[in-house]
């Protein structure tokens, strides 16, 4: 037998013994997909259940059914002359994107502190992690006071405020492994080359986790964004209420308008879904490469 001859037999060798894994595979790669699509539907429902919401009269929904009965268009129309939509939804994005900078002004230097810090850095962790232990309502009455020492009572910036610094231990908690994934032997190269502490932080710790930087930032920003308690708390005038505020609304005394207020619901949840799905890879990738590194 040539050599031409043996590699071509073993070459038809191989190929016989792996043709019955490709359909199991193919078979597991099916499966998989099933699964997902069954679990993207599982996720979908609450959303479909909204828009169906959002075209049935009061006396349909509260016959009890899923679907409606006959649709009524007549909710949008009426949800965009009941409200200025648009104000409250541009509250609580500028409410959202201050509190993501004012908790990551505060975070990144935490959570480089607790990362480095030995003993002090676990002591500081633990302390800010175990203000997640109380409900938030107690921390309303004394915001309250310290807003109005502030005259930040009924604005934009006292809720931004206040939702950034309750963001804090999240944003800690997130970006603590990031920063205990960078070799301390980079700092200390660049604290040979004469940068200090806080210019290492800057110059050559932050640029290595900007992935999970970017993660905090939107986990914290969706947080903030779906925040109530503070909001309904802390902004009694509508110049400065929220999204979430709305939607609370339209809980009336006898009646309650559920189509119009699926309508903003539906409305109100598009930006941070188009946001979430264009930042889709950076999220899961910061987090993924916080949790592999």
């Amino acid at each position: 037998m040539t050599t031409l001859e043996a590699t071509a037999e073993a070459v038809a060798l191989e190929t016989a013994a792996r043709s019955p894994a490709r359909p199991a595979a193919r078979r597991r790669t099916t499966g998989l997909t099933a699964l997902l699509a069954v679990i993207a539907l599982l996720a979908a429902v609450p959303v479909l259940y909204v828009a169906s919401l959002s075209v049935r009269s009061r006396d349909d929904v509260l016959n009890g059914g899923l679907l409606p009965s006959r649709l009524f268009w007549q909710n949008w129309p009426d949800a965009f002359r009941a409200v200025d939509l648009g104000h409250y939804i541009a509250n609580s994005l500028t409410v959202a994107a201050g509190s993501v900078v004012l908790t990551l002004l505060v975070a990144v230097p935490g959570a480089y502190f607790t990362a480095r810090a030995g003993r002090r850095g676990a002591r500081l962790a633990t302390l800010v992690l175990s203000s997640y232990c109380a409900p938030p309502v107690v921390a309303v009455l004394p915001l309250f006071y310290l807003l109005r020492n502030l005259e930040l009572n009924n604005t934009v910036a006292g809720l931004a405020l206040v939702d950034g610094l309750a963001n804090v231990p999240v944003a800690i908690w997130l970006l603590d492994g990031f920063v205990r994934q960078v070799p301390k032997e980079i700092e200390e190269a660049a604290w040979l080359d004469g940068l200090g502490t806080w210019a290492s932080l800057r110059r050559v710790v932050l640029p290595l986790i900007s992935p999970g930087v970017a993660a905090a930032a939107l986990i914290c920003f969706f947080l903030s964004y779906n925040e109530f308690l503070f909001a309904l708390s802390f902004a009694q005038d509508s110049t400065a209420q929220t999204l979430p505020v709305l939607l609370s609304l339209f809980q009336g005394d006898k009646n309650v308008e559920f189509g119009q207020q699926a309508v903003v619901s539906l409305i109100g949840v598009a930006p941070v879904y188009v946001l979430a799905v264009a930042a889709q890879r950076r999220l899961v990738a910061g987090l993924s490469s916080g949790a592999l590194k």
